[in-house]
């Protein structure tokens, strides 16, 4: 049956970690212009340092029987094979979440949620079913076998998935492309689901003069953040959105240039364990390629949906990572019931450190109080 639901369970074969080794050991390593730390992008000497502990210190067994130790299972949607982990609350009272991941992540992303989230201490704290599903033509998803599966199409096919696990209510929680999907999924299903959370509220300038009226100086200050971003780190979202494929030939066959170019967007204060273990999800089902092509399918979507929102949003957003403003948010999501921003202090002062990008596993505690206090408001 196309709607069935299988059982599934990491199991990479042995050839394939050999081969991996035996890539890093013989990487080619670029040329470097001294003294000019990373203002031509990532240097030689942060990408060293993670490819020696991916080579000699990485465990994937160990990360594979962490992920085998949850419940796996995989469906087919829409032709493609979408797999999650699903694990339910012993708690007769939980919330169904779903929780969506985005790019260079997985749902490694989540990982860390799952125990506060299923099975509080607090006996009065909410509790949560948790299904995790990894992005279509990402990690355990892929590669993708069609086009389209831009931010739109993915909210339909995770509505559909929430449906065949027999949750006729339930919230949406997201992070980067996942902050994205979270509210389309309240658009599609208003009926279905009870709140979006998310870390951020993409929301830009329309161009209209008007709009920029009445700014706080704080907005303004998100607003030179992001201006700061697309001058000196926006590189990544033009390439994926127009030669995705191109690129992929250096990331599919060299483990250092998917190290090089997905590290951009991993905060230098995060732990290497993290970073190399998102990275060798990524290396290991082949999807590094075809996960870049979320960035061209949604850059070529031709379904734009007008008008806001208006099921309950809840926003927890990271000093560090993408900073939304509120006036440009609320014109575009008209039940804004949560706004929290919060700082985590990483130790670095590098502008490329996003701290907090990654809250689900960097300030675990902070968004799970956060997620609990949104959905124990909604009653």
């Amino acid at each position: 049956m196309m709607n069935a639901i299988r059982p599934f369970r990491i199991d990479v074969p042995q050839a394939q970690l050999d081969d991996l080794a035996d890539r890093l050991r013989k990487a080619l390593w670029p040329n470097e212009l001294p003294g000019v730390g990373d203002a031509y992008g990532v240097p030689n000497a942060r990408i060293r340092e993670l490819a020696q502990y991916w080579l000699e210190e990485f465990d994937w067994r160990a990360l594979e029987s962490k992920l085998n130790a949850y419940p796996q299972f995989t469906t087919e949607i829409e032709g493609e094979d979408i797999h999650f982990l699903h694990v339910r609350s012993a708690r007769e009272d939980a919330t169904p979440v779903i929780l969506t991941h985005g790019w260079p992540g997985s749902v490694l992303e989540y990982v860390d949620l799952i125990a506060p989230l299923t099975a509080p201490e607090d006996a009065d704290a909410p509790a949560f079913h948790v299904v995790i599903p990894s992005l279509p033509g990402y990690g355990f998803s892929g590669p993708t076998r069609s086009t389209g599966w831009n931010r739109y199409r993915t909210a339909r096919a995770w509505v559909e998935l929430m449906d065949r696990l027999g949750y006729t209510r339930f919230g949406a929680i997201g992070n980067d492309a996942g902050s994205m999907i979270a509210p389309e999924m309240g658009r599609i299903a208003p009926d279905r689901v009870l709140g979006v959370h998310v870390t951020q509220l993409f929301s830009f300038p329309s161009g209209d003069p008007a709009e920029m009226a009445g700014l706080s100086e704080e907005d303004m200050a998100a607003l030179a953040h992001l201006q700061w971003f697309y001058d000196n780190k926006f590189a990544f979202n033009t390439l994926s959105s127009q030669q995705p494929h191109t690129l992929a030939f250096a990331l599919s066959d060299s483990p250092l240039g998917l190290l090089g170019w997905n590290s951009q967007l991993f905060p230098e204060s995060l732990d290497a364990e993290f970073v190399i273990g998102n990275m060798a999800i990524y290396w290991l089902t082949g999807t590094a390629g075809s996960s870049i092509r979320f960035y061209y399918e949604d850059a070529h979507a031709t379904e734009q949906p007008t008008g806001p929102t208006t099921v309950p949003t809840a926003l927890a957003m990271f000093a560090g990572d993408f900073q939304s403003i509120r006036p440009f948010a609320e014109r575009d999501h008209k039940n804004i019931v949560s706004w929290h921003a919060y700082d985590v202090n990483s130790g670095s002062t590098s502008a490329n450190d996003a701290a907090g990008h990654y809250a689900a596993h960097e300030a675990t505690d902070v968004l799970v109080a956060d997620i609990r206090e949104f959905f124990a408001g909604l009653g």
